[in-house]
């Protein structure tokens, strides 16, 4: 990945984030399966630099003076019913999303952040992190053959019920490896992302980021990753407490390594806590602890965030999903099974939460 060199951060707000129709997706499909092609879809899709900004129905009048925060890769939000029922009683005053969808057929064609907001009585903000130009993975192409999207979009998001102060889009990459299919078969246009926005937290103001890391990648690439995500919090509000939560990926393998269940198991032998405590394999969090963050108290350590779904891998399963916090004081971190009423899983990760508060 090349290092930008300033934050491509993107304040251009929207209230309505449309996708490409289908004839337009049809045609990025046609395009030559190369960087430069992408490079001209990615400029050509004023989307992909714009966050869609939902007002909160009937924001409080005043701030918390402690947040509530969680972060969740809801795993597409293919259950928004049984998400809701998950989340409403755990009542996040900030809630950080991961893998959201709009118009794909995977989660019923409906824009999963804008639903998920509405049952839970909230506001916020979207920002797409890929035109998706087919149906997803192997599975989801399979259980959906023959049907298309009706939008295509994938994305980040930031929930609260409290008004969201300038919301912006940070791109991680734009490099277009998703683009030509070799990555599970998948066909994108766009790249990482990281949702900011600024809550008022008792007198002062909280930065909040939800960041997706690569997942096709490895320790240094997710530290390059996570680098460029501290220096745009620190571009978008010097000094400002802040509180990320994110999918960090940190497995701490390599693509080839983690795609080997052999290579998986050899290594869980030679270290056996390594999936559940990665912080010696995964420099990103020597420099989030250089740059002033903390994860010790704002993470329940040693408890695994992935979820294993029927035919998936079996375990074991890793602490993948982490909330770092600066310039607060944290408490009450948990982790949430991401489960519904019934026990069925509703996301292949937990749900983690912690407190927060200006010391």
């Amino acid at each position: 990945m090349t290092r930008m060199s300033s934050p491509d951060l993107n304040f251009e707000a929207t209230p309505d984030l449309t996708g490409p129709d289908l004839p337009s997706r049809e045609a990025m499909l046609k395009r030559p399966a190369s960087k430069a092609a992408h490079a001209e879809l990615f400029d050509a899709l004023p989307l992909l630099k714009q966050v869609e900004v939902t007002p909160p129905p009937a924001p409080p009048s005043a701030p918390p003076r402690s947040a509530r925060i969680a972060f969740w890769n809801a795993e597409r939000c293919k259950f928004v019913g049984a998400s809701a029922d998950l989340i409403a009683p755990l009542r996040p005053d900030a809630l950080l999303l991961a893998e959201m969808d709009r118009g794909m057929a995977r989660s019923g064609q409906i824009h999963t952040t804008h639903a998920l907001a509405q049952k839970l009585e909230m506001g916020g903000v979207f920002g797409a992190e890929f035109v998706e130009l087919a149906l997803g993975d192997a599975k989801e192409r399979s259980r959906h053959a023959g049907e298309q999207n009706r939008e295509g979009l994938h994305g980040g998001a930031i929930l609260s019920p409290y008004r969201l102060r300038r919301p912006a889009l940070l791109r991680l990459d734009r490099d277009g490896t998703w683009f030509d299919g070799s990555r599970k078969g998948e066909r994108r246009v766009g790249g990482r992302i990281a949702m900011l926005a600024t809550l008022a937290v008792g007198d002062g103001a909280v930065t909040l980021a939800a960041v997706h890391l690569e997942s096709h990648s490895d320790p240094a690439h997710r530290a390059r990753q996570t680098e460029l995500l501290i220096d745009a919090i620190e571009a978008y509000a010097p000094g400002q407490p802040a509180v990320i939560g994110g999918d960090f990926n940190t497995n701490t393998l390599k693509t080839s390594e983690e795609n080997s269940g052999d290579n998986r198991s050899f290594l869980l032998r030679d270290a056996p806590t390594r999936f559940l405590d990665p912080v010696t394999y995964e420099p990103l969090f020597e420099l989030l602890t250089a740059r002033g963050y903390d994860w010790r108290i704002c993470n329940a350590l040693g408890v695994a965030t992935q979820r294993e779904r029927p035919g998936d891998r079996p375990p074991p399963l890793g602490k993948i999903d982490w909330i770092f916090t600066r310039g607060l004081a944290a408490r009450d971190a948990q982790t949430v099974v991401a489960i519904d009423g019934s026990g069925s899983p509703i996301s292949d990760h937990e749900l983690i939460m912690a407190t927060v508060e200006l010391p």
